[in-house]
């Protein structure tokens, strides 16, 4: 399966990460992925970047290096409210919305507190991805959240650094695996991204591919191998 969008990348502007925008572009070219997404954590991340790089972000192009850019964020989910760190009016001008749970920003609930909340974050039409809902430390009801991503038009993501032996969701493989064997029976599509934090890690999707491959999940279902569908999906116009 070509895995050629990278939708989760991180540059220096998250406080915790060590490439520009334009190396992890350079680096994308290099290694033939088609398209990145430039999705920084919101303010609420301690060290991240503030409102004002989100409010900018107009500034870049729409290509480097011959790589397609799209604008995005990762926003914290701050509250079991569903709210996030960056308001509707940032959100909105964006072209990749991820959200996600971080333990700096939030605490964790029950199973079903967790899973309310995602579902409350699924109704804004501004959250375009979940992103890496098979943290441990925050445990979900899946085949709920699943039906409800199907419902409200989101796509979950398979993160790739959360299946590696270096990640800080430990034990996440199982959770994973049902979360993506679930959404292939739901016919719920999902991306895959690298959730990388330095140029090197662009388009790095092995144990990702690997479990596409033992779930036998259809390339139909899997928006990281069609760019057109995707945008499509993300209602960004031909540019």
């Amino acid at each position: 399966m070509n895995l050629i969008a990278d939708t989760h990348c991180h540059t220096i502007a998250s406080g915790h990460a060590y490439s520009t925008i334009q190396e992890m572009a350079l680096q994308a070219s290099e290694k033939k992925i088609s398209l990145i997404a430039m999705t920084d954590h919101g303010p609420a991340m301690p060290h991240a970047a503030s409102k004002l790089h989100f409010r900018n972000l107009k500034v870049l192009p729409s290509h480097m290096y011959g790589v397609e850019v799209l604008k995005g964020a990762e926003v914290n989910i701050v509250d079991h409210n569903g709210q996030l760190d960056l308001s509707d009016s940032i959100l909105q001008p964006l072209e990749l919305v991820i959200a996600s749970f971080h333990l700096p920003c939030i605490k964790p609930g029950s199973e079903k507190e967790n899973t309310d909340t995602l579902i409350k974050v699924m109704r804004n039409p501004h959250v375009d991805i979940l992103g890496h809902t098979g943290n441990p430390a925050f445990p979900v009801q899946i085949e709920k959240m699943v039906e409800a991503a199907g419902k409200y038009g989101k796509l979950i993501e398979v993160n790739n650094s959360s299946l590696t032996p270096y990640s800080f969701r430990k034990g996440s493989w199982e959770r994973c695996m049902k979360i993506l064997e679930t959404c292939r029976d739901y016919k719920v599509p999902v991306v895959v991204g690298s959730d990388a934090h330095i140029s090197w890690d662009i388009g790095k999707f092995e144990k990702a591919r690997e479990m596409i491959k033992q779930l036998n999940v259809p390339e139909s279902l899997v928006y990281s191998t069609d760019i057109q569908r995707l945008k499509k999906h993300l209602g960004i116009a031909e540019r």
